[in-house]
């Protein structure tokens, strides 16, 4: 079996890490296929991406015989040609990615699901900063993305001291957006995914373009990129259609266009 599933169906581009054995933590292949599919996701057929885990994990984080292989990659190239690629490739991606989170998110498999854009977790699931056990410091982003998700001194004390946070925990201090049931959580997490590939498609890519960018800018700076972009989205098909279809009373249909 290959270690990522990937297929598209109606307009959602699913991705399965799917080494269940190793709790889905990454090797080389498995980063790099990840990488590949993401790309996959560009095309205009893709509208939503939907990430989540087979077996009991969703992602352990790096395969340690991999790191300690004398053979193997080494760290420099795990970082700078596996994680640092596919977390900037789902925040620049073009439209709305979901990490549905069905079970233990550890280490990079953490910061991974976190920098996504709608984070739903099963409530038997749980996330760790599990880079402090081994002497390694939070990668994949994750000093960036966690302190701006719960604030700096939660994400300091979780990073230090590698508490597991349940996923009803999470979800109140603000990691992520949902808990969903586990006896049902594969439709109701996939039916958010549904959602947002029938929604308009470019408001939703300039809005995760305006979050990317008030990283660096000042209120004024973001203001004035607001309007720049809202005039970009004033002009799209789509919003034509929500605009006529208010004043139809009827449901809109868009295009992504």
């Amino acid at each position: 079996m290959p270690s990522i599933i990937f297929e598209i169906s109606n307009s959602i581009g699913y991705i399965t890490l799917n080494r269940p054995e190793k709790f889905n933590s990454f090797n080389r292949e498995m980063a790099l296929l990840l990488q590949s599919h993401l790309d996959e996701c560009k095309e205009d057929r893709v509208r939503a991406v939907y990430i989540t885990g087979a077996g009991k994990a969703f992602c352990a984080g790096q395969d340690l015989a991999e790191v300690t292989d004398p053979e193997g990659p080494g760290m420099q190239r795990i970082l700078n040609e596996h994680y640092n690629p596919i977390v900037s490739r789902i925040r620049a991606l073009e439209k709305p990615v979901v990490a549905a989170v069905n079970g233990v998110a550890a280490g990079a498999g953490a910061n991974i699901a976190l920098c996504c854009d709608v984070v739903v977790a099963a409530a038997s699931s749980s996330f760790i900063q599990a880079f402090s056990k081994i002497g390694l410091i939070p990668d994949s982003g994750g000093t960036h993305t966690l302190p701006r998700l719960i604030g700096w001194q939660k994400a300091s004390a979780l990073m230090m001291l590698g508490d597991k946070v349940p996923a009803a925990e999470a979800e109140r201090i603000g990691m992520i957006y949902k808990v969903l049931a586990d006896e049902d959580f594969s439709d109701s997490s996939k039916k958010i995914a549904e959602t947002l590939a029938i929604m308009p498609t470019k408001g939703l890519a300039y809005t995760k373009q305006l979050l990317n960018m008030s990283f660096n800018a000042s209120f004024t700076e973001q203001i004035h990129d607001e309007d720049i972009i809202q005039q970009k989205a004033a002009q799209t098909v789509d919003f034509k259609e929500g605009v006529q279809a208010f004043l139809e009373k009827r449901t809109p249909v868009f295009s992504g266009k």
